[in-house]
């Protein structure tokens, strides 16, 4: 047996998803605030949930969750044929294999089964390791947004990064 297997994200993962987005490592990386209580992860799973979305979760032998990622399409017309990305992984789990089973997850769904043209994300740029995992899966910079957001009491840049179908650059 696998050390972790892929499923869809379930309401009864609210709980480890809140205990995952209170680890420093995964929203010290993310836009989400630290230490989200069980109401804001409630509503975060209602939208999460909702028709057009696409969230996964990795969980471990034991029926742990360690990592969930997730596509949503964007609610213009005119960009239907994107969606935007984000994944995180529990510190424990980290450097393992979660993120890339995740992602290859993800991009075959969006590729195969959903149709989608582009993907985008945005990520810290001393996020190194994340940043690998999406140069491995074709994401490739398309921009820096400066100040973008605020991390540890300072605005921060982030990178845009962007993949095609089919690898087009």
């Amino acid at each position: 047996m696998s050390e972790f297997s892929i499923r869809h994200l379930e309401a009864g993962d609210a709980a480890d998803l809140c205990e995952l987005a209170s680890d420093a490592s995964v929203y010290g990386n993310t836009l989400q605030l630290p230490f989200p209580s069980s109401a804001t992860m409630a509503a975060r799973m209602d939208k999460m949930l909702a028709a057009g979305r696409c969230q996964l979760v990795c969980e471990n032998a034991a029926g742990k969750v360690i990592g969930s990622g997730g596509l949503w399409r964007f609610d213009e017309a005119r960009l239907a044929h994107a969606a935007g990305f984000g994944i995180n992984v529990h510190r424990d789990w980290q450097g393992r294999g979660v993120g890339k089973l995740l992602t290859a997850a993800l991009m075959d769904g969006a590729d195969g089964w959903l149709g989608l043209e582009r993907i985008e994300l945005t990520a810290y740029p001393d996020n190194r390791p994340a940043l690998a995992l999406y140069r491995w899966f074709g994401f490739v910079e398309e921009a820096r947004l400066r100040a973008h957001s605020l991390r540890d009491g300072a605005y921060r840049d982030v990178l845009l990064m962007g993949r095609l179908r089919g690898g087009r650059v």
